[in-house]
C-alpha cells in the first residue's frame, strides 16, 4: 500500500533524544516540601528561572533540574508499595550514603536500602514522591 502525501515515513526521520533535562513533582504544600528538598536533601534552588504564574520551584541537579510544582495531589489516597523502587521513581546520585542516612533518620524520614546490593536507599518526600538516592 502506498504512502499518501499527508503520511510521514517515521523511519526515514533522523531524531534522538540526548538529555533528561528534568523531573517534576507535584506538592501539596511548597513550603513543607522545600523543608524536604533543601533542608534535609540539601538541593538549592535556582534563582535565575523565571515565574511561570503558579506556585513552584527549581533546584539544579548537575546538569539536570528538579521543578516541584504546588498542586492539589491528583492521586491523593493511592495505595503505594512500601519499597519506593517498585513505584515510579527519580533516582539521583548522593557523594555519602552514611551522611544522607543519619540525615534522614533525624528528620524522622522512613527509607528502604536497595535490593541490587548497591550503595543506595529508597525514600519518599513529603508528599509520597519516591526518590531512589545512589551513592556514586
Amino acid at each position: 500500500m502506498g504512502q499518501s502525501q499527508n503520511q510521514i515515513n517515521i523511519e526515514t526521520l533522523n531524531m534522538k533524544i540526548t538529555a533528561l533535562l528534568h523531573a517534576t513533582f507535584l506538592v501539596a504544600d511548597l513550603t513543607r516540601a522545600r523543608n524536604f528538598y533543601e533542608g534535609v536533601l540539601g538541593l538549592h534552588l535556582d534563582e535565575k528561572r523565571h515565574e511561570m504564574g503558579f506556585p513552584g520551584v527549581w533546584y539544579d541537579v548537575g546538569a539536570q533540574q528538579i521543578h516541584l510544582m504546588e498542586l492539589p495531589n491528583p492521586e491523593k489516597g493511592l495505595q503505594r508499595p512500601a519499597h519506593g523502587g517498585r513505584d515510579r521513581h527519580v533516582a539521583m546520585a548522593v557523594d555519602n550514603l552514611d551522611a544522607l542516612m543519619k540525615k534522614l533518620d533525624a528528620a524522622s524520614i522512613k527509607y528502604s536500602i536497595s535490593k541490587s546490593g548497591r550503595r543506595a536507599l529508597f525514600c519518599r518526600d513529603v508528599d509520597d514522591n519516591a526518590l531512589e538516592l545512589v551513592e556514586s
